[in-house]
């Protein structure tokens, strides 16, 4: 359908018209043992337990994080926004703290910036920061500019790396601020939707069809100038 376009059904008629909507969006800090689901069988938490209330809309998860994965997520209403950010012809990065058990060589650093083959595809991270190195561990900021289930703990287990800890902290424009404790959010103003929505491609005002209701003079109007 296209606006303009007018429909009739049982001698009733409704044009297709364009309404401006009002979206949120909220960015929440998920501890591990959570789920990303509306509802889990196994009786676990799920992110969705601690969201504020809505009236006519949904939340949407742009994208997951697995149970054992902590950090940032972004939640909206707007079904156009998660859509984009999540589909990888968006090309929206992704980026993690890792806490690594052991160390890593250059070779296996470099394996990971030039591509590995998973159980899905090639895949590779498109950027690699090295920083503390503890007892027994290493941290690495890495990015990927996919979603795929895992990808992150995958990569490093393709090079025989073991992850000991897994938090993103960023995705695309959004960073997790430090203020955000975990188990908490905090909601976007509408200018940082606006900037979301344009970074991706999309216009800043979202516009959605609906069908308004066209009076029986108006639907003659239409029938009779159809006929002409």
């Amino acid at each position: 359908m296209a606006l303009g376009d007018r429909v009739q059904m049982d001698g009733r008629a409704w044009e297709v018209s364009a309404s401006d909507t009002d979206h949120r969006t909220l960015i929440y800090h998920k501890p591990e043992g959570e789920v990303t689901t509306r509802s889990d069988p196994e009786g676990r938490k799920t992110v969705f337990d601690r969201l504020p209330r809505l009236k006519g809309q949904r939340w949407i998860a742009i994208g997951r994080l697995d149970i054992n994965t902590a950090g940032l997520l972004l939640l909206t209403t707007d079904g156009e926004l998660a859509n984009q950010m999540m589909h990888p012809s968006g090309q929206v990065d992704r980026e993690y703290l890792c806490r690594i058990r052991g160390s890593v060589s250059e070779e296996q650093i470099e394996q990971l910036s030039k591509g590995v083959m998973l159980d899905d595809g090639p895949a590779r991270f498109s950027d690699i920061v090295p920083g503390e190195v503890t007892a027994g561990h290493a941290w690495y900021t890495v990015a990927i500019l996919e979603g795929r289930n895992r990808e992150v703990r995958r990569l490093w287990e393709a090079v025989g790396v073991q992850v000991a800890r897994l938090k993103r902290v960023r995705f695309g424009p959004v960073f997790l601020p430090a203020r955000v404790r975990s188990g908490r959010y905090e909601e976007l103003g509408p200018e940082d939707h606006r900037v979301l929505r344009e970074d991706v491609g999309l216009s800043a005002h979202p516009r959605e069809l609906t069908l308004t209701p066209l009076h029986r003079s108006q639907s003659s109007r239409s029938s009779s100038s159809s006929q002409r």
